[in-house]
């Protein structure tokens, strides 16, 4: 099993990073803050985020009414440069009262600035967080300033802390499943055991980091991102189910691992946002979507290429709903 091909992490932290304005809320900002400042903050230029003016023009109806964060899931080594293998769009949207969370697969074949055309999970690695954001705003039309990032190697963690999570493992993943927490055991030094049966089941973190990177069923890789945003919302669903009190604890050993844009009163304004929705589950899609994409080797290397006027306008309709509701 090659280690490097499988390290891909579902993008879990913006979801602590909202809910916490429910243990902040009511006059604890100054503990908030302190907390906040543990995250590595990078600044991004926005002027050079590829916004351009006919898309500003165009989206700035929805300003202050639908919010797009990019979540990426770096496949980072020492260095601190690595792909980002997981890529997807965090979207609070207060008109219509939803949060949205969308994958991007990793292998679509877009310009990259700079570079040319490659994989977009490769701008991150040419130009960090700067690169990535620009990459997904001129490829798809987007409005993105701001990000959050998380290292593979946190996953596991985070699980562990929040007391794992129940997920539905059928028999094709049930093949595959143990062989990814055996490798995950032998590099992290854990001893979590395998999966055994079929349906749904309690998993820790290394378990739930197996479920992630499980990448031949049926379905591939269109499948294994839909396991990322499963994973995604069963942490998020059982922070939410959390005492609040218990925030602080968590997020006072997970926020050292978040690398972000967004500052302490930016949080903090998100999660009032999020508040105002009220309870809601996360709707969940992936783009391009299937049929107006397909798989091509080109100079030997596997990319997926797509439609992309259709891709754009399928992605914008999705995020930004029908304007007739506006």
């Amino acid at each position: 099993m090659k280690k490097n091909k499988s390290k891909k992490i579902v993008l879990w932290i913006l979801a602590i990073i909202l809910v916490v304005v429910l243990g902040a809320v009511g006059g604890a900002f100054i503990y908030a803050n302190s907390l906040f400042n543990k995250m590595e903050k990078v600044e991004i230029d926005k002027d050079n985020v590829g916004i351009t003016e006919e898309v500003q023009e165009k989206l700035s109806v929805y300003d202050d009414k639908v919010t797009n964060i990019a979540l990426f899931g770096i496949d980072a080594g020492e260095d601190g440069i690595g792909r980002s293998d997981s890529i997807m769009i965090a979207t609070i949207d207060t008109h219509n009262k939803k949060l949205k969370l969308t994958s991007i697969m990793r292998d679509s074949y877009v310009n990259i600035d700079g570079h040319g055309l490659d994989k977009i999970n490769h701008a991150y690695a040419f130009g960090k967080s700067q690169l990535a954001i620009k990459t997904l705003n001129e490829n798809f039309d987007l409005n993105i300033e701001d990000f959050v990032a998380v290292n593979f190697s946190s996953l596991p963690k985070i699980i562990d802390k929040i007391g794992g999570i129940e997920l539905d493992i059928d028999s094709e993943e049930l093949k595959y499943i143990n062989g990814y927490i055996s490798d995950i055991n032998s590099v992290n030094g854990t001893n979590s055991p395998g999966i055994t049966t079929t349906g749904l089941q309690h998993v820790d973190g290394t378990q739930a980091m197996g479920y992630c990177r499980i990448r031949y069923t049926s379905g591939g890789d269109y499948k294994r991102t839909e396991r990322h945003r499963e994973v995604l919302t069963k942490i998020f669903e059982k922070i939410l189910s959390m005492s609040p009190t218990s925030y602080p604890s968590l997020l006072n050993d997970l926020l050292p691992m978040v690398s972000t844009s967004l500052d302490a009163g930016e949080i903090m304004d998100l999660g009032n946002k999020v508040l105002s929705i009220g309870n809601t589950s996360l709707e969940q899609e992936r783009f391009p979507r299937d049929g107006y994409c397909e798989g091509q080797m080109i100079n030997g290397v596997y990319y997926l290429v797509f439609d992309k006027e259709v891709t754009v306008n399928q992605l914008q309709d999705y995020i930004f709903e029908d304007k007739k509701t506006w």
